[in-house]
């Protein structure tokens, strides 16, 4: 029997969309999960019944097996990334030493999560999350100190989207993540129904990455 594979759901077109400030560090992630018993190979630690491993784009990662130090700092921040709770957590790590390095001082290194919608900062008041059934009430969690998020630059319906001037405003602003840092990447526009990204950078935007790499 052939398996049978449906067609994937579409998301409504008229829906939100988030633009962020697309930092120019290195991709990164934390995952959290349950123990099942035995311990688990590229664990950073096991505490209180959690493994916490941390990845870059390709790979797992470890002190000593490093991509630019962030498996050392999830190492020393193993109590505060707990409270991130089960799953994945995807972001960038970015800052001195990384691609653009955005002006941080020396060895200043920061992580910041993608999922504007479901966090807020340390020290701000969780906003409500937006349902599509108003009797569901649903609001942000608050991130532990060490963690940020990527800049939200414009929220608002698709329809709506300038990206044009999103680039522009970004462009004569500066970086929204390292204010005075006046040479950004550019902007990601996240459409929330339909569960995809798109990228625009300021400089290069219509050549492939992959030629940029090879100085082409």
């Amino acid at each position: 029997m052939q398996e049978f594979i449906k067609f994937p759901k579409m998301g409504r077109y008229s829906r939100e969309v988030i633009c962020s400030e697309k930092i120019d560090g290195t991709n990164a992630q934390i995952l959290i999960e349950e123990l099942d018993g035995m311990p688990l190979a590229y664990a950073i630690a096991e505490k209180d019944g959690l493994a916490i491993f941390a990845g870059s784009r390709k790979r797992w990662i470890q002190p000593g097996n490093d991509n630019f130090g962030f498996a050392a700092w999830v190492n020393d921040h193993i109590d505060e990334l707990l409270t991130l709770g089960i799953g994945r957590h995807f972001g960038e790590w970015w800052g001195s030493g990384i691609q653009r390095g955005y002006g941080l001082e020396k060895g200043e290194k920061r992580f910041s999560l993608f999922n504007t919608v479901r966090w807020c900062l340390h020290g701000e008041t969780p906003a409500v999350i937006p349902k599509l059934d108003p009797r569901i009430t649903k609001m942000q969690d608050v991130l532990p100190e060490c963690v940020g998020l990527v800049p939200v630059l414009w929220r608002g319906a698709f329809d709506d989207l300038d990206m044009d001037y999103q680039i522009a405003n970004l462009e004569e602003h500066g970086s929204y993540a390292a204010p005075g840092f006046m040479n950004p990447e550019g902007v990601v526009a996240f459409h929330t129904a339909g569960n995809v990204g798109f990228k625009k950078t300021i400089k290069n935007d219509s050549v492939p990455k992959s030629r940029l790499k090879a100085g082409r």
